[in-house]
């Protein structure tokens, strides 16, 4: 069984396991070292304070026999877009999926949950900021924009040659979706 709830401090670990590889492995994220247990507890709980923060997870599936464990498949959450007050209705939206588990409808779940939930507490924007490959690219691939544009994000600018990781330049992308009518 698969469900979807709002993320708690303990689950920084999970989490941190879910996130460490995209930082070493990958230029999906900009960091070069995965951030500490603790460093993504006080993430989780900063977010929390204003923000929703979702892991999504299946029944029984921490060890294989155990039907009352739990394993975490995924996370997504919102932050601040801009520190004005004038963009207090706009969010960034981030989302990560346990390697391996990519295409099953995670992803799509905790976005849904994560929109459904933006817009009960007046959130009308949703900005997502995304690695994007350049041509000979070896650590990324465009699964992530076309991903948002399967949700309904559309591109609104690029930013160019503006990452450095693995000894190669990247380019980044926002794009965004709207909620609701802005009023």
């Amino acid at each position: 069984m698969i469900k979807i709830r709002s993320a708690r401090i303990e689950d920084a670990a999970a989490l941190q396991a879910i996130y460490k590889p995209y930082v070493e492995d990958t230029a999906i994220t900009f960091e070069y070292d995965a951030p500490t247990v603790e460093e993504f507890a006080a993430r989780i709980g900063g977010t929390l304070e204003k923000y929703p923060y979702l892991v999504i997870e299946r029944a029984g599936a921490a060890t294989g026999s155990d039907e009352n464990s739990t394993e975490i498949l995924g996370y997504c959450y919102a932050g601040v877009f801009k520190g004005r007050a004038a963009y207090n209705r706009s969010v960034e939206t981030s989302i990560y999926v346990k390697m391996g588990e990519h295409g099953k409808g995670y992803g799509r779940a905790l976005y849904s949950e994560l929109e459904r939930e933006l817009k009960s507490r007046g959130f009308l924007n949703t900005c997502a900021c995304i690695a994007s490959p350049k041509p000979g690219s070896t650590h990324l691939d465009n699964s992530s924009q076309k991903f948002h544009e399967k949700l309904g994000y559309t591109l609104v600018g690029t930013f160019h040659d503006c990452a450095y990781k693995f000894g190669q330049w990247y380019n980044m992308i926002w794009m965004e979706k709207m909620l609701g009518e802005h009023l």
